[in-house]
């Protein structure tokens, strides 16, 4: 009885499939970044509001419906270059009319790489996505705890006011 020998050659990666993972998958990510803006918008004392948290997860969101739609036009890599550049780039310039330059590129902006792009391209390693995704989460949580460890959060919820600047608050009536 013989052995039969076979190769398996390299095929191109189908861009619906992947496209369809990575989306499916966009709201773990999403989670993971809204953790971490969060967390790095109370450590340096930025106040984020939810309806800024609204036009981020869209602006994150973006990067998913334009890679859905490009991979049909452009090749894969372009594709996903162009959306993550588009996603980054809508987050960033908003993120700095309320936190400044500097937060929204270094704190949002990688932010934003790592959770949108860096997550999105694990599933690009067939076999691996889940073990890159796993340390990414665990490697976060160390990070996010060093980072508050010293955090008084009682302070924090104390100098908090039920409308905190620059929102106003209405004026009683009279």
């Amino acid at each position: 009885m013989e052995n039969a020998i076979g190769v398996d050659l390299p095929r191109r990666v189908d861009p619906g499939p992947l496209a369809a993972r990575i989306t499916f998958f966009a709201p773990v990510g999403l989670l993971f970044f809204f953790f971490v803006v969060a967390i790095l918008g109370v450590a340096t004392e930025r106040e984020i509001h939810p309806l800024n948290f609204f036009f981020l997860g869209c602006s994150f969101f973006a990067f998913h419906l334009l890679f859905a739609y490009l991979v049909d036009h452009v090749a894969l890599a372009p594709a996903f270059a162009i959306a993550s550049l588009v996603s980054v780039g809508l987050s960033v310039s908003y993120a700095r009319l309320f936190t400044g330059w500097r937060f929204a590129l270094r704190e949002l902006g990688l932010s934003q790489l790592i959770y949108l792009v860096l997550f999105s391209f694990s599933f690009f390693w067939t076999g691996f996505t889940g073990l890159a995704i796993t340390v990414g989460a665990v490697v976060t949580l160390f990070v996010m705890m060093q980072i508050t460890g010293r955090t008084s959060w009682k302070r924090i919820d104390a100098g908090r006011t039920a409308c905190p600047a620059p929102y106003r608050c209405a004026e009683p009536p009279a």
